[in-house]
């Protein structure tokens, strides 16, 4: 997620989707968690791409973003072991994803892995990029990939 965005401000929940409002001068951004039925393809708790196609639109409609270029795309992993978080975090690297943070959550005995590109992504390709992660989460047993998160990626320095 871009950085100043505030993550503590979830104001609204449909459909597993949250809509985050920050305050005055920070970005808003849209994050999605895995949360309803799946279908035969998906194992249970995966983001489905009727979800994601939702989110798309719930997008569209209620924010100015170009939602057809580069945004700056958050991903979410947990586990209770940072250490194969570690492992997986060294290898998005390699991929070209920016390192955010590992952090254990607040009254969890789980640690969060969130890493962040920009990218361009239709509900296909963002569908297609879950499934990856849904694969690497399995590949270092890890607990979960949960989902991500999405905003304006920052815009290019003035020459």
């Amino acid at each position: 997620m871009q950085r100043g965005c505030s993550k503590q401000n979830a104001v609204q929940k449909s459909t597993g989707m949250s809509i985050r409002n920050a305050p005055s001068g920070f970005c808003t951004a849209f994050a999605l968690v895995a949360t309803a039925a799946p279908t035969p393809a998906q194992a249970a708790g995966e983001i489905q791409l009727s979800q994601l196609q939702g989110m798309f639109a719930d997008m569209r409609a209620k924010t100015t973003w170009n939602l057809d270029g580069p945004m700056l795309w958050g991903y979410f992993f947990f586990d209770p072991e940072p250490k194969k978080l570690e492992l997986a975090a060294s290898e998005l690297r390699t991929l070209g994803y920016r390192f955010v943070n590992l952090q254990q959550v607040a009254g969890r005995q789980t640690f969060r892995l969130h890493v962040e590109r920009v990218e361009v992504h239709s509900p296909e390709s963002l569908n297609a990029r879950n499934n990856e992660f849904y694969a690497l989460a399995k590949k270092y047993s890890l607990a979960s990939y949960d989902g991500m998160d999405v905003g304006p990626a920052a815009a290019s320095p003035a020459k």
